[in-house]
């Protein structure tokens, strides 16, 4: 049989399988061997590296309504746990979490619509149910069983309306600085101060008021990063997602749960938590800001590795 490449017998050829389709190279004959091997260490210098960019580029394989979802999986096992991050931000939320759990779980992060390197919605606007859905796309593209869901902030509102929609297939439930009820504060969060010509400005000034004494200069500048690399049209939407009062219903979650706050955080309300939780207990994280997993790593994977063990997988 021909070669249909360059037209030689595939039997006076080597062939080379890489995770993906065969390569082959003329086998070396008499004198021209040496210079036919060098030909082959070539050719084979050239074809690893686009082999490793190919391994390593993310799969769009999930997607919601048409709007494709990024998500990484990491570990493996029966138990999983999913990350969510919270309102502008992304997956690299969670970077010091993700190389700690996977040694004992399967471990999911994602990037939600409108967010990081996930689509956007063509039309109509961000909401907790397209939220939701995009969870389940990566759960079930994943083929993963029951999880716990550990949300972030917005990610709070997320894996609730996530719990709503989809109950048999949560394990726990991990609210981290996540508000739980409406407060009606004025002071409360405006969607319309996140657009226009100040939206920017305004976005900057409340994400610098989220920072604890933990927050040292890199890890400010790194949210900052991330957070204003959003568009104003995420900005909007997801805060207008996140407070829109129809999400807020009163319900009783019966799955374990753990609440995990910044040091004297306005969102931890015990009460309420119980009534919410009633399986499950909060805990304030001294010295924390609102990005308690990034300013106490250490502290933080500690509180959810020994929590864990209480999911219902």
């Amino acid at each position: 049989m021909d070669c249909q490449t360059c037209n030689v017998l595939l039997d006076d050829c080597v062939s080379v399988c890489i995770c993906g389709p065969k390569y082959f190279f003329k086998k070396p004959h008499g004198r021209g061997s040496v210079r036919a091997s060098r030909y082959i260490m070539r050719s084979m210098r050239l074809i690893l590296p686009i082999f490793a960019l190919s391994l390593s580029a993310p799969i769009w394989a999930a997607s919601v309504d048409g709007v494709p979802i990024h998500s990484t999986v990491r570990g493996a096992g029966p138990k999983t746990v999913v990350f969510v991050h919270g309102w502008t931000c992304d997956e690299s939320s969670w970077r010091e979490q993700v190389p700690f759990f996977e040694k004992n779980y399967r471990v999911i992060t994602l990037d939600l619509p409108g967010h990081g390197k996930s689509g956007s919605p063509a039309t109509g606007p961000l909401t907790m149910d397209l939220f939701a859905k995009s969870i389940e796309a990566v759960r079930v593209e994943a083929r993963a069983g029951k999880i716990v869901l550990v949300g972030h902030s917005m990610g709070t509102p997320v894996i609730r309306q996530y719990a709503r929609q989809y109950p048999a297939n949560v394990a726990a439930l991990v609210p981290v600085e996540g508000v739980l009820h409406l407060s009606g504060s004025p002071n409360a969060p405006n969607p319309d101060r996140m657009k226009g010509p100040e939206g920017l400005k305004n976005r900057e000034a409340m994400i610098r008021g989220m920072f604890g004494k933990s927050a040292t200069p890199a890890i400010q500048e790194r949210i900052l990063k991330m957070m204003l690399a959003a568009s104003e049209t995420t900005a909007y939407q997801a805060m207008a997602a996140t407070f829109d009062a129809p999400n807020w219903i009163e319900e009783t979650f019966a799955v374990p749960a753990l609440g995990i706050f910044a040091d004297h955080s306005p969102a931890n309300d015990p009460t309420y938590f119980k009534k919410i939780f009633p399986h499950g207990s909060a805990v304030e994280v001294p010295g924390t800001g609102h990005f308690v997993m990034m300013e106490k790593p250490e502290e933080f994977n500690k509180l959810l590795a020994d929590f864990l063990p209480k999911a219902s997988f």
